[in-house]
């Protein structure tokens, strides 16, 4: 499979690279991590044009997450209502506590995952405007798209190896991550309770 990546990069490009950032963000299952990886590496064998790529990736990337944001902002939040009626303060206290932390999410979500579908949707869906969803998705994104074209483009001829061995340490990072924003989720609702 990754051989083929490496045909269609090499063939198509930077345009190829595009429309799999939009839908691999949108929410196909696109291996978006291993792609950009690769798309460094092909750049550092002068194969792919540094700038077209890095263009391509950046725009991809956040033309995706600004249609996942427009879905959660024009059916997201009317049809969970209309499908939870019963759970609507629970609704109502998720968004909230997706307000105080729903920005660094949506910045740092992009190395986990599945994450940034869901946040994009949810910050749409009433949690986030426009420009605070930009202010924090945005830079997020630019750096992911940097990290892993980085990451190829070091690793080179040897980003198969780089990528296996970068799966195993993302896959702890993850993790640990998830871990401790789960944490400081649960003191903040915590010392809120306390204080009603």
């Amino acid at each position: 499979m990754e051989r083929e990546f490496i045909a269609w990069l090499g063939r198509f490009g930077a345009p190829l690279l595009f429309f799999a950032q939009v839908f691999g963000i949108f929410g196909l299952p696109i291996p978006d991590e291993l792609l950009l990886t690769i798309a460094g590496a092909l750049v550092a064998s002068g194969r792919l044009n540094p700038f077209s790529t890095a263009a391509a990736a950046v725009s991809g990337c956040l033309t995706g997450i600004t249609l996942s944001y427009a879905v959660g902002r024009w059916v997201g939040l009317h049809v969970v209502r209309a499908r939870f009626t019963r759970h609507h303060d629970a609704i109502e206290r998720a968004q909230g506590l997706f307000r105080r932390f729903g920005g660094w999410l949506l910045a740092f979500g992009y190395f986990i995952p599945g994450v940034r579908h869901v946040t994009a949707i949810m910050a749409g869906s009433g949690c986030l405007d426009y420009r605070t969803f930009v202010a924090y998705a945005y830079p997020g994104g630019a750096l992911w798209c940097a990290v892993f074209l980085s990451l190829g483009y070091v690793a080179g001829d040897r980003w198969p190896e780089v990528v296996h061995a970068a799966r195993s340490q993302f896959a702890r990072a993850a993790l640990v991550a998830v871990a401790l924003i789960a944490g400081y989720a649960v003191i903040r609702v915590v010392s809120e309770w306390r204080r009603t």
